[in-house]
């Protein structure tokens, strides 16, 4: 039977145990006074990494927690995971709300809470293919940036011991809008500070996070689908538990305005048609290569119920939109401090926008959302003024258009 946690931790991590529960050792006496018996709010705790940091926050037993997320079901398995995990502390104050934090809804919670210890926000736009049009462009940006605004003025009301905000490897020089929107997202954040203290962290993909490419193989593999995987993109890596332990670090530890981020060498970016042919192999499959999205298919049929042990699999070139061919973590000019940490990096200091130029690009990009004939190509104009670095290139293509 296939065992994912052993399948990340042998073909992809190559990690047997956190890298970073060495951190997490030493600054145990640090964690647990600052979580235990504090109220917590997790924003976006359904999906992979929030759900992590859920679990990582547990750890340390805190008041109560509530998890705010527009996905009813990854919620209610949230709820099934945390009580049937053994040794997991679970408060008796753990509460669920299906509801979107820009709701009313929302607001109403936060005031009668009067505030949370920790706030941690994970709702997020967080692929690429978030992107393809002039609707997605908007919907990812109003999301990641303009949403978290008001957010970020709400909690002004009771100001947080400590927020913490996600941000992306993709943020550092990016290539992509969902990059660029995480790149602003940051301004917009650290701009809080004179507030409360606030920090982030860019890494690396998660391992067969939700939603991802890895976790579309789980899938296909049940459906007897092929499965697809460029050949030609790196990527760097880390485990749900270690993107759930990292956010938990940055959120408690960190400095106000500080940026963390995995200490990983170039030599541990993977390819997905790598890792690919290993979960072939971890299925008990062998790799059937193919040269066609319609070869594939056509295998996948008529092996759907055989006793082949073929796999068809096709591996392609990227040829979308939005694709970096690698990743990075800090960018030139950068202050970055690699010694606090044993398996964290840490940007000290970049430059950032002051919040009245954010302001006004805001208002910049919601003048342009508001014209009904506004295009995609206006919306990437409008952030390379912010972000003269953004090299974004238009293909035509996307990964919708992609198995």
């Amino acid at each position: 039977m296939f065992n994912l946690e052993k399948f990340i931790a042998e073909s992809v991590t190559f990690r047997s145990t956190s890298m970073f529960e060495p951190d997490i050792q030493s600054n145990a006496e640090t964690l647990t006074y600052e979580i235990k018996g504090k109220k917590v709010c997790v924003i976006g705790g359904a999906g992979s990494i929030g759900s992590s940091f859920i679990k990582a926050v547990l750890r340390f037993e805190p008041k109560s927690v509530v998890v705010v997320d527009l996905n009813e079901n990854g919620l209610a398995e949230l709820v099934r995971d945390v009580r049937s995990t053994e040794g997991l502390y679970v408060p008796d104050e753990f509460r669920c709300y299906t509801l979107n934090f820009a709701d009313p809804i929302f607001t109403r919670i936060f005031r009668e809470e009067k505030g949370f210890d920790i706030v941690a926000n994970f709702s997020a736009h967080k692929h690429v293919r978030s992107e393809k049009d002039r609707y997605s462009v908007q919907a990812l940006i109003e999301n990641n940036d303009i949403k978290a605004k008001k957010l970020m003025d709400l909690l002004c009301e009771f100001p947080p011991k400590h927020f913490f905000c996600v941000s992306t490897d993709k943020a550092a020089n990016p290539v992509n809008i969902m990059g660029a929107s995480k790149r602003i997202m940051e301004d917009l954040v650290m701009a809080y500070n004179k507030h409360f203290k606030v920090t982030t962290a860019r890494f690396a993909n998660v391992a067969f996070s939700n939603g991802s490419l890895p976790d579309g193989w789980i899938h296909r593999i049940q459906k007897r689908q092929p499965l697809a995987a460029p050949s030609d993109v790196k990527r760097y890596f880390v485990s749900p538990e270690e993107s759930g332990q990292i956010c938990m670090l940055a959120c408690i530890l960190g400095r106000p305005g500080e940026v963390f981020f995995p200490k990983l060498s170039e030599d541990q970016m993977l390819t997905f048609s790598a890792i690919c042919d290993d979960f072939v192999v971890a299925n008990g499959f062998q790799k059937d290569s193919c040269a066609s999205d319609a070869e594939a298919k056509h295998k996948a049929a008529e092996m759907k119920f055989s006793e082949t042990k073929k796999y068809p699999t096709v591996y392609f070139k990227s040829d979308t939109t939005g694709e970096k061919a690698y990743e990075e973590f800090y960018v030139p000019g950068e202050k970055i401090d690699m010694q606090r940490f044993k398996a964290l990096g840490v940007v000290e200091q970049t430059t950032r926008h002051p919040m009245s130029e954010v302001n006004g690009f805001f208002d910049k990009l919601e003048g342009i959302f508001a014209k009904e004939d506004f295009t995609k190509a206006q919306v990437v104009e409008a952030i390379k003024t912010f972000i003269p670095n953004f090299e974004h290139e238009e293909k035509g293509k996307n990964l919708d258009q992609k198995m």
